[in-house]
């Protein structure tokens, strides 16, 4: 759903940046697999209007998802009325405005162990002391109790940062920075990309490969310290990972950036990730506002197939400064979910996304942070954030953009150590192992905050799984129950359909029983559903007879057993040994002369 003229809004406290809600004179065209450019050239004539860009990135074309065109539409014309006039079209599948958005072992790095300014680091001393004297927060992260465990992180994880760029040759940065092995620097696109000497990424607001342009890439540089900064090293900062792999796919500039490049920069991680097999784990987002997208959605659904978590941040609420609950008025993108579809793209089948709000080192929830009890899952560190900064220094910054790395940086951590973990688990681990926190009740899905030391302590939780029960009762008995169960609780929405069909009992209004379907849900944390099933009783000595409540489509889960028998046990005339079990057990009592039966209640 759309949320108005939101615009995607600056993510850290000390620079709002206030930016039109999208770009002006302009639209995005998602057209329809197999439309001609013929039928293209017609639908923008309908507007007035001119290719700007035609996009179909490696990811869209390997989902058989159309071009998605930029198209400059006629003076005159306002985005929403080009937008009604074009998406009547058969071979325009949507229309949306192009949404602008912009940015939301024990160390011996001095900016932890000497000056105490990376409290989202620290843990709460608890059973015992770790790291140096002063480093104590009960509100941190728990992120030194890991380090001091010896889990600190590993070069063959990647991360995403999605963002502005960040400064590549930072003293804390540089040995964290992803080298594309597949596109040497020498003017070729070697790995045939469309991108020509992507080394460390690509800036897809200048459309070059210069990832880094400066001081104005303060917000990305910071993002990637959280994260990333080299820990050990006896200077500067540590981020939650000391070893990791970070790749800039920068699409945020000094005037933000445009919805048409976000969707390129999440679709060639997705690239990466599903041509070459690198191991991307997860995307950090700290950004966000403006309205929904599904162009925008569809990528994110592209990376989760693909097997890639969507860290994102919550937002930092509206004009007032106050936060905003996004269960009421969503917040994009920490608001999408990959568990739902769009016109071009089918639901992935676990949640990727994972929303992020911040918290004050006294554990209070951020004044400006958003909160949600079902759309936000957890919260971290997100206020007087120390972290890297352009020109190879430091700072401190604040929002839901500071919290949301230290979530993705633990993602990276987690799947450091077991590096067999799926993204789904690595999620589920995520938010199975959060710390509950009073400020954050019925404010977030999980109650509590990011806790390192518990994450990476705690096994892969294996993967979600659905089965249904069978049933065999008299038709008596009037309604057959079968119990569709979840082989543990979890931390995500489950859906499942469920549909009967015939055996040698038969549905339909003069059958044996009434023939029924639809769609299951499970909530996180619940783990068992009924299907009920009307049985005809009659008169009719018959045999036992049986029919089927099979499940298909789950979304969020495997189906492990999927078909569940009923048996209708003849209870109008003994005929079976079988039959005269389940009168026991049903409190039947029958005389085998007569060859009748006497129900009795018990």
């Amino acid at each position: 759903m759309a949320t108005g003229g939101r615009g995607f809004g600056c993510e850290h406290l000390e620079d709002r940046r206030m930016l039109a809600a999208y770009v002006d004179g302009e639209i995005l065209v998602q057209f329809a697999d197999g439309a001609t450019a013929a039928a293209r050239q017609f639908a923008r004539g309908l507007v007035q209007g001119r290719q700007i860009e035609a996009i179909q990135t490696r990811a869209m074309a390997k989902n058989a998802t159309g071009v998605l065109e930029r198209v400059g539409i006629g003076k005159g014309l306002s985005v929403e009325q080009a937008i009604a006039a074009i998406s009547r079209r058969p071979d325009v599948l949507f229309a949306e405005p192009n949404w602008r958005l912009s940015p939301a072992a024990v160390s011996n790095d001095p900016a932890y162990a000497t000056t105490g300014q990376l409290w989202g680091m620290y843990g709460d001393d608890q059973p015992t002391a770790s790291g140096p004297a002063g480093t104590t927060n009960q509100f941190g992260s728990q992120a030194e109790k890991a380090w001091d465990a010896g889990i600190v992180g590993s070069k063959s994880v990647v991360v995403g940062i999605v963002d502005e760029g960040f400064q590549v040759d930072h003293p804390d940065l540089a040995a964290n920075v992803w080298v594309n092995p597949f596109d040497a620097p020498d003017g070729i696109d070697n790995d045939g990309n469309g991108y020509v000497d992507d080394v460390n990424g690509w800036d897809f607001y200048a459309n070059d490969k210069t990832v880094y342009d400066g001081v104005a890439d303060d917000h990305g540089t910071h993002v990637a310290g959280t994260i990333g900064g080299v820990g050990g090293n006896g200077a500067g900062v540590a981020g939650v990972n000391w070893n990791v792999t970070m790749i800039s796919t920068k699409f945020l500039g000094p005037n933000g950036g445009t919805l048409a490049n976000a969707v390129k920069a999440i679709d060639y991680l997705t690239d990466l990730k599903s041509r070459h097999g690198i191991n991307i784990v997860a995307s950090n987002n700290s950004w966000g506002g403006g309205g929904y997208s599904s162009a925008l959605h569809s990528a994110i659904i592209r990376g989760a197939n693909a097997g890639i978590l969507f860290i994102a941040a919550a937002g930092n609420g509206g004009s007032d400064g106050l936060g905003d609950n996004n269960d009421s008025v969503a917040n994009y993108p920490s608001n999408y979910s990959t568990l739902q579809g769009t016109k071009t793209t089918k639901a992935a089948a676990y949640e990727a996304v994972v929303a992020v709000a911040a918290l004050n080192s006294d554990g209070s929830l951020a004044s400006y942070s958003n909160y949600g009890s079902t759309t936000v899952d957890i919260a971290a560190p997100g206020t007087g954030i120390y972290s890297t900064l352009p020109g190879g220094g430091y700072g401190t910054l604040s929002g839901t953009s500071m919290a949301t790395p230290h979530v993705t940086g633990a993602a990276a951590l987690y799947a450091a150590a077991h590096p067999a973990a799926s993204a789904q688990q690595v999620r589920e681990a995520i938010l199975g192992t959060p710390r509950a926190t009073s400020s954050l009740t019925g404010k977030t899905a999980t109650g509590g905050r990011l806790d390192v030391r518990a994450l990476v302590q705690a096994a892969p939780p294996a993967p979600l799984a659905v089965t249904v029960s069978s049933v065999s009762a008299p038709e008596s008995q009037g309604v057959f129950s079968f119990v569709v169960s979840l082989n543990r609780a979890g931390t995500t929405r489950v859906t499942v359909n469920f549909a009967t069909a015939n055996g040698t009992a038969t549905g339909g209004r003069n059958g044996d029983y009434t023939a029924t379907s639809g769609t299951l849900t499970f909530n996180p944390g619940e783990t068992s559903k009924l299907v009920n099933v009307a049985v005809r009783n009659d008169a009719s000595v018959e045999p036992d007879e049986t029919f089927f409540v099979r499940l298909s489509s789950a979304v969020g889960a495997t189906i492990s057993a999927g078909a569940g028998t009923g048996t209708i046990v003849n209870d109008d005339g003994v005929t079976t040994q079988a039959t005269l079990a389940a009168f026991a057990i049903y409190g039947v009592s029958t005389d085998s002369t007569a060859g009748t039966s006497t129900k009795k209640n018990r």
